[in-house]
């Protein structure tokens, strides 16, 4: 199968939100902002353009490491396959850009950040402190056996 994959560039533009399937698989949603510049030769300064927004899937362990490092306003570059979808709400229609990430990492063109390993055997220990604001918002719908099932 063909698939699209894309890296963007933008803001994280919510914070990161940890859950587990079903199944018992981490998943982890948030946005993700990328905003185009552009030089304005009248004013001779960079401006900007039009802002797309993407909302980002992360499975498994990497789940895990982005709700541990991630947080809204930190630039991120992500890589992975884009799905387009188009729905109609309330008479309205409604089209998404979803990243399901393959890998992504802070921009280091912008700023600093600093790498630790975690093995596979040994959970991170800030999951559990970010997972208390997950736990709040527990009462949002999990992931269904579609949603599942294209990732």
């Amino acid at each position: 199968m063909n698939e699209t994959l894309v890296t963007v560039v933008g803001n994280v533009a919510t914070q990161p939100d940890f859950r587990r399937t079903a199944n018992g698989s981490a998943v982890a949603h948030f946005r993700l902002a990328a905003t185009a510049r552009r030089w304005d030769r009248g004013r001779e300064e960079w401006a900007d353009a039009h802002t797309s927004f993407y909302s980002v899937w992360a499975w498994r362990t990497l789940a895990s490491n982005v709700v541990a490092s991630v947080t809204i306003g930190e630039p991120l570059i992500v890589r992975g396959r884009l799905r387009i979808t188009s729905q109609e709400r309330d008479g309205k229609r409604w089209t998404s850009a979803d990243i399901d990430a393959l890998s992504l990492g802070h921009d280091l063109a912008r700023g600093t950040s600093a790498f630790r390993r975690v093995s596979q055997a040994r959970p991170l220990a800030v999951e559990p402190v970010r997972m208390a604001g997950a736990a709040a918002r527990a009462a949002a719908p999990e992931p269904t056996a579609a949603d599942l099932a294209t990732r």
